[in-house]
């Protein structure tokens, strides 16, 4: 398999050589420096104005050994560019040939966690679904939907995640079996007969003919079993998606069928959730979540022998990031600021906090619901950027 172990990462196998060649350098001339080191994106991508930060629990795995001291933002907080979400302080030699695998860690997870939680913005209180699973190396499928459910997401398709975030696999039914089964009917209705009864009935209804027919014909089949048909109707078939949901719910409703739910994937993100929650329950969400793309983290130092210092185009010294609860207004001030309030009145609190003290993680690492709770709780009063609103 051509992926990296955790001993392979631990190893500094994954490492840029540049920064053995910098260490080898240090040790030869015995340069030691401690100093400090910060973790900022000054952009993100496609010009969005917040990020989900993720990839903390494996910084995590990968510091805690170490002789450093380690501020961090909880897992799960929504960030703005240009504010430090974590700061390593130690002997530069102690940690830094683990700057690669670190930012491999931030950069791919706050991307995935992003876009989820943009989707789950969009979508409002209809279910989104983590499809993607398929698009990505499987070795990191974990990984890839655990980030996308603490971003947001409601449920994940593989075994491997679920069991990850103590969650039970979500799922319809594929293609493949309606193609051998013979029809969309048929497939549903061996699946109401074998597959156990806490899973949700969602017959797929694109495979052969037209989806409004085909729906109907399954919610006859099944009746009350039914819970929801899902349309995944290829681009090139798809023609004014819009219309053909509007079609399939008007003729379901106009025979009774109106609490079955409608249920769409295929090509999905934020901006055509948008379009189509007028009809949607839920979403199943692929490509868009597990393809995000990454925040571009860097690590950098800002401070060495207690002394503020940076290279051109960063600021240099020890940070703090505020935040007030209520407004969720933020602002990034000197290590040594005292007390600050918000512009509305709230008191700001701190969201960089210690991490990792003397080679011990400063508390627990919350579960994944925890940080999806955490999460939503944000998103309420973050809302998606201008262009997509």
């Amino acid at each position: 398999m051509h992926v990296a172990s955790l001993k392979d990462i631990k190893n500094g196998k994954v490492t840029d050589a540049y920064f053995f060649r910098t260490l080898e350098i240090l040790k030869t001339k015995k340069i030691k420096k401690h100093v400090k080191a910060e973790f900022i994106a000054k952009n993100l991508p496609c010009d969005w104005q917040w990020g989900v930060l993720a990839g903390i629990e494996e910084c995590a795995e990968l510091l805690k050994d170490l002789k450093v001291s380690v501020r961090s933002m909880r897992e799960g907080t929504i960030f703005r560019p240009y504010q430090p979400v974590m700061e390593i302080e130690g002997e530069y030699t102690d940690f830094g040939i683990y700057e690669t695998a670190l930012l491999g860690f931030l950069c791919q997870a706050s991307g995935i966690a992003t876009r989820a939680a943009r989707c789950k913005k969009a979508a409002g209180m209809r279910g989104v679904i983590s499809f993607g699973a398929r698009r990505m190396h499987p070795s990191i499928a974990p990984m890839i939907e655990r980030n996308a459910y603490i971003g947001g997401c409601d449920g994940v398709a593989t075994l491997k995640a679920a069991d990850l975030i103590g969650e039970k696999a979500t799922g319809t039914m594929p293609h493949t079996l309606i193609i051998i089964m013979g029809d969309s009917t048929s497939a549903s209705k061996a699946f109401d007969e074998v597959i156990d009864r806490n899973v949700n009935r969602i017959a797929l209804v694109d495979t052969f003919g037209d989806e409004k027919f085909e729906a109907l014909n399954v919610a006859r089949a099944l009746g009350d079993n039914l819970f929801g048909v899902r349309l995944d109707t290829p681009g090139s078939r798809r023609g004014d998606f819009y219309r053909i949901l509007e079609e399939v719910r008007w003729e379901l409703n106009l025979r009774g069928f109106n609490k079955i739910k409608l249920l769409v994937s295929g090509g999905i993100d934020e901006q055509e959730i948008l379009k189509l929650n007028h009809f949607v329950d839920a979403y199943g969400v692929g490509t868009a979540i597990s393809n995000a793309s990454v925040v571009d983290f860097s690590m950098d130092i800002i401070e060495m022998d207690g002394v503020p210092v940076a290279k051109r185009g960063k600021m240099s010294g020890s940070k703090r990031v505020v935040r007030c609860p209520e407004c969720l207004k933020s602002k990034i001030v000197p290590y040594s600021e005292g007390k600050i309030n918000c512009e509305c009145g709230g008191k700001t609190e701190d969201l960089l906090l210690p991490f990792i003290v003397n080679r011990s993680l400063k508390e627990p690492l919350p579960e994944a619901k925890e940080i999806r709770k955490y999460v939503l709780k944000q998103l309420e009063k973050f809302p998606l950027d201008k262009n997509i609103e």
